[in-house]
């Protein structure tokens, strides 16, 4: 008999899989071509070449014994000194080795962070709509989830509403920069009204509160007038939890990186606790060949002007025929407001069309849909008419 508490996780489990599975289904049925599943954030742009040179590259030159055996729990020095150094480069930091940590994607990164820093009962704070496996992350913990609404429309965060949730129990703010689902950028002034209200709060209660900054989609912005701002800037107690499974389309090979100041309380404590819970999860250490993989690739980058194609044919066609959404900034999402109330019921109406898209409440926001526009352009061209169909559905 399983735990009463994976019974749960069982129960809740996530959407956006059982979404993708079962696109998996009726691609047998109707054939890949005429089935369109906007369901998950798989990139379809391939890896830069210079990956698939340095895995070549790598197992012929390196000592094998080093390429695939342990290191440091927090990853190969080398490595971590190349991720620092690069960072400096774009951001004008002063970080080393010390400061990064290797982890099994941004996913595993965020689960070692709130291991190092959870007690149970202690809220971590989201703004919805939210990644919906943060429930999960912060369960595994004993934590509690805190949602806080955004600005409908924009979905900026609420700063008043921000504080109002506060407690002398909030250990930490989530901010998803770009935001998964809606492709929205939280600009400087946005970032640091987080950062100030943050130190301010945890000067009046006496603790310290976190900001855990996810950015797996950091490199994928649109225009170049839009700069994602670099948290570790505005706010010492920050964490970047980072991945490469996006801006290098690299998902199934989970690598990413947790970075953080040197001006961060208790500095040694946290870099030794995030060390040791790498090993304690089970990870032991993030993969040993794709670490080395990355330290040859870091200025290396994905075309994102094939995802900017698709968001203008896929925004311009949803908008045209009657249907409201934020224009993405970054990330590959559409959220988009649903014809009606009960989104469950939409997506349920979508799959008549062979449409497969995601409900706004796995995300913490009703009423909505995401749809992730990480497939080929001919795929989305081809949806255009169920999409129109949809529409006419709910118009009658």
């Amino acid at each position: 008999m399983i735990s009463e508490k994976m019974k749960k996780s069982v129960s809740g489990s996530s959407v956006i899989r059982a979404m993708f599975e079962e696109g998996t289904k009726l691609s047998k049925i109707y054939g890949a071509e005429n089935v369109f599943d906007f369901s998950i954030g798989n990139p379809n742009v391939e890896p830069p070449a210079s990956i698939k040179k340095a895995i070549i590259d790598i197992v012929n030159e390196e000592n094998p014994n080093k390429v695939h055996g342990y290191m440091n729990n927090s990853g190969y020095e080398d490595v971590r000194e190349a991720i620092a150094q690069n960072i400096n480069k774009k951001h004008g930091l002063d970080l080393t080795f010390k400061n990064i940590v290797m982890t099994v994607g941004a996913a595993g990164g965020l689960n070692v962070i709130f291991k190092t820093i959870l007690n149970p009962e202690d809220e971590v704070i989201t703004f919805s709509p939210f990644f919906g496996e943060y429930r999960g992350y912060v369960d595994n913990f004993g934590g509690k989830l805190v949602i806080v609404p955004t600005h409908m429309g924009t979905f900026e965060p609420d700063l008043a509403a921000l504080e109002a949730a506060i407690t002398p129990k909030t250990k930490a703010v989530i901010v998803n920069n770009p935001n998964n689902p809606t492709g929205v950028v939280y600009k400087e002034a946005v970032i640091k009204g987080i950062a100030d209200l943050l130190t301010r709060k945890s000067e009046e209660l006496g603790t310290c509160i976190y900001i855990v900054s996810d950015e797996p989609y950091r490199e994928l912005v649109y225009d170049e007038h839009i700069k994602v701002p670099y948290m570790l800037k505005y706010y010492k107690n920050a964490f970047i939890g980072y991945s490469y499974s996006k801006s290098l389309s690299l998902p199934g090979e989970r690598i990413g990186y947790i970075a953080f100041s040197n001006d961060m309380d208790d500095f040694e404590d946290v870099a030794q606790g995030l060390g040791i819970a790498t090993r304690i999860l089970g990870y032991v250490n993030a993969p040993s060949l794709m670490q080395r993989v990355i330290a040859r690739c870091l200025d290396s980058e994905v075309d994102v002007s094939i995802y900017k194609k698709n968001r203008d044919l896929l925004y311009n066609h949803l908008t045209s025929i009657g249907f409201e959404c934020a224009k993405p900034e970054g990330a590959f999402y559409l959220f988009v407001k649903a014809l009606i109330p009960d989104d469950t019921a939409f997506a349920a109406a979508a799959k008549k069309y062979n449409l497969l898209v995601v409900p706004g409440s796995a995300f913490g926001c009703p009423g909505y849909f995401r749809l992730a526009y990480c497939t080929s352009f001919e795929k989305i061209e081809k949806s255009l008419a169920a999409f129109t169909k949809l529409a006419e559905e709910f118009k009658k």
